[in-house]
């Protein structure tokens, strides 16, 4: 029923119980639990608000798991910032280029 996402994860990696998050956010933790298990659509304004009380944009509810310790996001979050532009720079070197050519 519903679209793929992370909320439950994000959840999870904030240390929050379906009963505060629902909360915060202010839905009953029933309407939350249907949410997390794809029973239950949800809408713009609950991803903003549920990210606002994650700590995350929006997109990352429906892109990124933060509890994958090998996935690109959760490596990039422990790049130390004044490193982050040599590992855009390394990472660019495995990108193909982007003018549609197949050499």
């Amino acid at each position: 029923m519903g679209q793929p996402h992370y909320i439950r994860e994000w959840r999870k990696y904030r240390g929050l119980t379906q009963e505060k998050l629902a909360d915060r956010i202010g839905l009953s933790q029933g309407n939350l639990s249907r949410i997390e298990k794809g029973a239950r659509k949800y809408d713009q304004a609950f991803l903003e608000t549920a990210a606002r009380e994650l700590r995350c944009d929006p997109a990352d509810l429906l892109v990124r798991n933060p509890l994958d310790p090998e996935s690109i996001w959760s490596l990039w979050d422990r790049v130390p910032v004044p490193q982050r532009d040599q590992a855009r720079r390394v990472l660019a070197q495995f990108a193909p280029d982007r003018t549609g050519t197949d050499d």
